[in-house]
């Protein structure tokens, strides 16, 4: 067995923009007259789509709202958002990603983002840090009707790249996922796929318990040693 493709979280792994997305949430729910996150974000919002999070966050305060309603919230949302990482000198992007990318497309492996983040937020940070010309494919949060941790982001990414290459006939267990949450790590592990956790988020013996393979940053992830434990599997 071979490694194909690598697949990237989006939210704490490419950009460094959790405070910024708890932030804008908290004001969404301070709009709607509620209270802002506590310890709840942690459990409700990392590593989960807005659709998920909004849902939760409010059905805990005791608010049920709509579909239509929901998708509102999340534009309003999303517009915030632009007009923060517009306001910034320069994005918060973490160091070695552009390097990283750059060589894991250089060295053949076909990249995708899977994501809970919604379409319009990745492809403008993909665009504005000049690596979206190295994606193939991104599966967002406004596409699935599941959010981390259900496969389906995962499984939904694997499918897309065997459509745009059908001569690629790629497996779930021929790819890596990097992600820094629990529930993208089992996210990626439900589908079939070896998780690399990144200790973006939380710390790395927390992470290590979880993931097949741990990393500090993007150039701790020794590509010899994984394409080895691919290659040993028969």
């Amino acid at each position: 067995m071979v490694l194909k493709a690598v697949l990237f979280d989006f939210n704490g792994v490419i950009i460094k923009d959790e405070l910024i997305h708890r932030e804008l949430i908290d004001e969404l729910l301070l709009a709607e007259n509620l209270p802002p996150q506590g310890k709840e974000f942690w459990k409700v919002s990392v590593g989960r789509s807005d659709q998920s999070c909004l849902r939760d966050l409010l059905k805990l305060r005791g608010r049920f709202v709509n579909d239509e309603y929901l998708n509102k919230l999340i534009a309003k949302k999303a517009i915030a958002y632009r007009q923060r990482l517009e306001q910034l000198e320069i994005l918060p992007i973490y160091p070695e990603v552009f390097q990283f990318v750059k060589l894991m497309y250089e060295s053949g492996y076909k990249l995708a983002v899977v994501t809970g983040a919604i379409r319009s937020e990745v492809e403008l940070v993909l665009q504005q840090s000049a690596i979206d010309r190295y994606f193939e494919t991104i599966v967002s949060g406004d596409e699935i009707s599941q959010s981390k941790p259900d496969p389906a982001g995962y499984l939904l990414a694997v499918d897309r790249l065997n459509k745009l290459h059908p001569d690629l006939n790629l497996l779930p267990s021929e790819c890596i996922a990097i992600e820094d949450t629990f529930a993208g790590i089992q996210a990626a592990k439900s589908a079939g796929i070896q998780a690399v956790a990144i200790a973006n988020t939380y710390p790395f013996h927390m992470l290590q318990r979880q993931a097949n393979w741990t990393i500090d940053c993007f150039a701790d992830l020794e590509f010899d040693r994984v394409n080895k434990y691919f290659e040993s599997i028969v």
